[in-house]
C-alpha cells in the first residue's frame, strides 16, 4: 500500500501527502475568547468573562488587571465563524498554509465596565491586581495582527465590545434565572 514501517513497527506517514497536508491545512490562532457558556476559569484573559457575571451577580467587579492592560479579545461567535469561514475560504487565494491570526478588539478593564455601564449606570469598578496575572498580561501583545486573514478570505469579526456586552449581559442573566445585581435599564 505504499506505507513504510520502521524497525520499531510504527507507520511512517506517505512522503506524497506531506506537500498536500501543508497545501490543505488550515488553522486560526485566536486572542482571549468570550463567553457566556462556560463561567470563568481564573485564567489571566478569563478577568473579561468573570466582569460580566459578577456585574450581573453583584453589579461590581474587582479587576485582577491593573487600569489599562489591553489584551487581544474575541467574541466566542466570531471564534467559531472564524473556523468555518476559513475551512470554507476559496484555496486559490490563500498563500500562507500555516496559521491564521483573527483579532477582534483589543480593550483594557475600564472599557468593558463602560460599556457594562451603557446598560448598567450603576456598576462599579475596582482594581485587586493579581501580579501574577498582571505579569503575563504584560507579555502578552495588545493586538494580533490579522492582516492576512482579511486579505487572503476576507476575515472581519462581526461583534464590538458594545454588542458583546450586550449578549453577555442578557445571556448570564437568563442562566442565573433573571437575578440580576443590577438595573438593566439606564
Amino acid at each position: 500500500d505504499g506505507t513504510a514501517v520502521d524497525e520499531g513497527g510504527r507507520r511512517a506517514a506517505l512522503r506524497p501527502l506531506q506537500g498536500e497536508v501543508r497545501r490543505r491545512a488550515r488553522s486560526v490562532r485566536y486572542p482571549g475568547l468570550i463567553s457566556h457558556v462556560t463561567p470563568p476559569g481564573g485564567g489571566t484573559t478569563d478577568y473579561a468573562v468573570d466582569i460580566y457575571w459578577k456585574a450581573v451577580e453583584h453589579g461590581r467587579y474587582a479587576s485582577p488587571l491593573a487600569e489599562g492592560t489591553r489584551l487581544p479579545m474575541m467574541f466566542m461567535a466570531d471564534a467559531l465563524r472564524a473556523a468555518i469561514e476559513l475551512m470554507e475560504a476559496d484555496a486559490s487565494r490563500l498563500r500562507h498554509f500555516n496559521s491564521f491570526n483573527v483579532g477582534a478588539m483589543s480593550f483594557a478593564p475600564e472599557d468593558v465596565a463602560a460599556s457594562i455601564r451603557r446598560r448598567m449606570p450603576g456598576f462599579e469598578l475596582t482594581y485587586e491586581v493579581n501580579p501574577l496575572l498582571q505579569g503575563i498580561a504584560e507579555s502578552w501583545p495588545d493586538a494580533l495582527d490579522d492582516t492576512t486573514a482579511r486579505e487572503e478570505w476576507d476575515w472581519k469579526p462581526e461583534y464590538d465590545l458594545d454588542a458583546m456586552t450586550d449578549v453577555m449581559l442578557e445571556a448570564i442573566s437568563e442562566r442565573l434565572g433573571g437575578k440580576s445585581g443590577h438595573s438593566s435599564q439606564a
